[in-house]
């Protein structure tokens, strides 16, 4: 995701939301307003001045054509100038606010995020759309994008964490996957064929009000909030494309991949498998706490036994990585080790995985990670940016609002029978594949 622009020093700092905010659910707190082709979430606090706000839009690419480059690359820009300003005014104008306003492309949506005084918010949205619909795509910005999208997939080549992952990667998804992390040399190749022109062409058939969603949390009123989005981008039409994109894995026999990197001596291992449910799915919360015993944090099983028990690592974790309403995600073990610690870390490691699937976890650790996850999930929504990054994550998943209100409950009203069910259902020790990079000892 590219870095904010057009952050200032006197852009306002103080954004948590007063607890007593947090009594009232947010089903009953955030105005919905569809501002013509666009979904407004609006929600009214009392931090005084400020607002943030996260939108995104369905981009549809096909993935497999390598459309993930361009729309990265059509990211990159949105801020180098529009048809109106070029990228000196487009900055000024947000530092003479002190104003905030980036982009990201995240797989098949493209985001946008900010944080600006109330009063300039209606200026701000004036930008965003102008940058969003009539970006300017200057020759020699485009150059500079392109260099920047190249430099940092070469240095890709030299990470052991991008290299272990990209080796798992294509052993779970082919190439038009969301998950799927091509070889980099397929990458350059890819990027260097590019031309400003396509990147134009993208973004004419690409980028538009389809699935327009606009969360907004802070010092506003929601009816003044929807309208300006209305004039800013209410008529922008929704494109045409189609996404193409694979929504399930296509997984290799269970087996293990090496990349040897020189003078890397601490390696980086990913252990693993796909995994057949998406976000929606009856089973995810519970598989998330499960998964979250086993590698979520410090006190975390892996942690505590491969870490603090064995010394075999510094750092090691667990995660469900990848998986969204749209499409299924997998298992994930991440570990770093040394080269004479590898097969004994490596081995430990499954040991410990293999344990926690036949075995379940207890109903002490049950009540310890449900307390963990609830209020973690609390604390995020105590600033005006955490409230409309939920906001906005939310809708994305066409989940109802309530949904928010509902989740630290759903967290605590989990059963150590469901969560084992879970765990014994969608793990399987027997199917993880392990990717290894750095520079390998001659065994492995």
């Amino acid at each position: 995701m590219p870095a904010p622009t057009g952050a200032s020093s006197h852009t306002p700092a103080t954004t948590s939301a007063p607890s007593t905010e947090a009594r009232t659910p947010l089903a009953e707190r955030v105005a919905v307003h569809q501002a013509g082709h666009a979904r407004v979430l609006a929600l009214p606090t009392p931090i005084a001045d400020v607002v943030s706000f996260r939108g995104s839009l369905w981009t549809a690419p096909d993935l497999g054509a390598g459309d993930e480059l361009l729309q990265t690359l059509a990211v990159l820009l949105l801020d180098k100038g529009t048809q109106a300003r070029d990228r000196f005014a487009v900055a000024e104008a947000l530092e003479d606010r002190g104003a905030q306003l980036s982009f990201y492309s995240d797989d098949l949506r493209v985001g946008f995020s900010g944080r600006a005084l109330s009063h300039d918010l209606p200026d701000v949205l004036d930008l965003l759309a102008e940058q969003l619909r009539t970006p300017l795509f200057d020759a020699a910005e485009f150059a500079k994008a392109k260099a920047q999208v190249a430099a940092g997939i070469r240095r890709s080549m030299d990470a052991t964490g991008s290299q272990a992952a990209g080796l798992l990667s294509r052993r779970f998804y082919g190439p038009a996957h969301p998950n799927f992390m091509a070889e980099a040399a397929a990458e350059l190749a890819r990027l260097d064929a590019f031309t400003v022109d396509d990147v134009r062409a993208y973004h004419a058939a690409h980028f538009g009000s389809t699935q327009l969603l606009a969360a907004f949390a802070g010092d506003l009123e929601p009816e003044r909030t929807a309208a300006r989005v209305e004039a800013t981008l209410g008529d922008w039409m929704p494109h045409t494309s189609v996404a193409t994109y694979a929504e399930d894995a296509t997984p290799e026999t269970a087996g293990r991949a090496t990349r040897a990197i020189a003078d890397k001596h601490n390696l980086d291992v990913r252990i693993g498998h796909p995994l057949s449910l998406r976000r929606d799915h009856d089973d995810f919360l519970a598989l998330y706490l499960g998964v979250y015993v086993l590698g979520g944090n410090f006190s975390a099983r892996l942690m505590s036994h491969v870490r603090d028990d064995l010394g075999l690592t510094y750092g090691i974790g667990a995660q469900l990585a990848g998986i969204a309403v749209e499409h299924e995600g997998h298992a994930l073990i991440r570990v770093t080790l040394s080269g004479p610690n590898l097969d004994r870390g490596i081995e430990a490691t499954l040991a410990e995985f293999r344990r926690f699937v036949e075995h379940g976890i207890t109903a002490d650790e049950l009540a310890e990670k449900q307390t963990t996850i609830a209020g973690t999930f609390s604390v995020g929504l105590a600033t005006t940016r955490g409230l409309a990054t939920a906001l906005l994550v939310n809708a994305e998943r066409n989940f109802e609002i309530s949904y928010l209100d509902a989740y630290p409950d759903k967290i605590h009203a989990l059963t150590l029978d469901e969560v084992n069910a879970a765990i014994r259902r969608h793990l399987d020790p027997d199917a993880l594949h392990i990717g290894i990079a750095g520079t390998l000892p001659e065994a492995a």
